[in-house]
């Protein structure tokens, strides 16, 4: 894949249908006491199908050891959350695309990766430990070739390593070893445009989500400026360290949590992100199901876009 590793990335991924939108924007917290409605449970819930969902968000993918970015990458949600899709291009004008799903029937991963070189892979397997583990077949260019793959989630982003095997898997040779770093807006700022500037939010603010979902005090804290604050509907406010202090307690689980209507507004160096979120759980021994409008305010920092503040509704009246 990526250029013996960068060029000619293993971007495999999935085929179709994993993961939540995974919009869960604490912002529902201010409604949680509020009368829960029952609705019917919805296809990719789960806790198996965000087993991935480290891997969301805007990066740029280095050679490991590498300072110099070799390509980028773009992994979001589709489908209403049911499916996981990588957008990659390569530095040297090489790309591909991949579509990743959580099968129930075998309970394992399965990813398919088409390139701009002709090149497909399909792979299949399982997380192991926190690390997501697949292997199959790479049958490009008239070759017949076992590979496996590992993607880790580590402090700096995710580590990528693939090797493959031309003899039945009796040896196998590296092919591959990237890491995938979140890409900051500013680099690069010359060529960012409006359009690349709403993109980045977007992600951001679903990687976000997924994180709250998950109670990833890591990531949270990773996108959340230092002076953040959540105004409810009721008029309490929380900060950064409230949230993450909520996060570490787990004291929220969250079976469901998907945006629709999303929308991104620009003025400067300043991004709002609106959008209608169902969140579906427990917090505490109580169960609730909601459905509100978020407001996410975020400002471009020199490392990045940091959400700044936010702003929930209290929740709708069920539709008639």
């Amino acid at each position: 894949m990526k250029n013996q590793g960068v060029q000619t990335v293993a971007r495999w991924a999935t085929q179709a249908a994993t993961v939540s939108v995974l919009i869960g924007m604490l912002h529902s917290c201010c409604c949680l006491a509020l009368d829960a409605a029952a609705s019917k449970p919805l296809t990719c819930s789960a806790p198996a199908y965000r087993q991935f969902d480290f891997w969301l968000g805007e990066w740029d993918v280095f050679e490991e050891g590498g300072s110099k970015a070799e390509a980028r990458a773009t992994i979001t949600s589709i489908q209403s959350g049911c499916g996981l899709r990588e957008q990659y291009e390569g530095a040297n004008g090489s790309s591909g695309e991949s579509l990743s799903m959580y099968d129930p029937s075998p309970a394992e991963w399965q990813q398919t990766w088409l390139s701009n070189r002709g090149q497909v892979v399909f792979i299949h397997g399982t997380l192991q430990g926190d690390a997501m583990t697949l292997s199959g077949t790479d049958d490009s260019g008239g070759g017949h070739r076992l590979v496996r793959g590992v993607w880790k989630p580590e402090s700096a982003g995710v580590r990528e390593t693939a090797e493959r095997s031309s003899d039945g898997g009796k040896t196998w040779k590296p092919w591959f070893d990237l890491s995938f770093r979140k890409r900051s807006p500013l680099a690069g700022q010359g060529n960012s445009g409006p359009d690349d500037d709403r993109r980045d939010v977007s992600a951001i603010d679903t990687e976000f989500q997924a994180a709250v979902k998950n109670n990833n005090v890591e990531g949270m804290s990773r996108i959340l400026a230092d002076d953040y604050i959540l105004v409810t509907s009721s008029g309490k406010t929380q900060t950064k360290t409230d949230l993450l202090n909520e996060a570490r307690e787990r004291k929220t689980t969250y079976e469901r949590q998907e945006d629709t209507n999303q929308t991104v507004r620009l003025w400067g160096d300043t991004a709002v992100v609106t959008a209608k979120l169902w969140a579906k759980g427990t917090n505490g021994e109580k169960p609730f199901d909601v459905t509100l409008w978020f407001s996410d305010t975020y400002v471009k920092t020199p490392a990045g876009w940091k959400y700044v503040f936010g702003q929930a509704s209290c929740h709708l009246p069920p539709a008639p």
